[in-house]
């Protein structure tokens, strides 16, 4: 699986950095995904971070 923050709608709240912060980190204004495939152990953290940003800025891709 793979994670795409869409830095156009991004808000920088920082909630996924909160959830996964395996697959995420806050660059200066926007969160940046850290990894090229989600590692099998994050994959429900990294759902639960998509899932739950509030502008839906995340996508993921199998």
């Amino acid at each position: 699986m793979k994670a795409i923050v869409d830095k156009k709608t991004c808000i920088g709240c920082g909630l996924c950095t909160d959830e996964c912060p395996s697959v995420f980190k806050m660059g200066e204004d926007v969160a940046v995904v850290i990894v090229n495939e989600v590692p099998t152990d994050a994959i429900e953290d990294c759902k639960e971070a998509a899932q739950s940003c509030p502008v839906e800025a995340i996508k993921l891709e199998n």
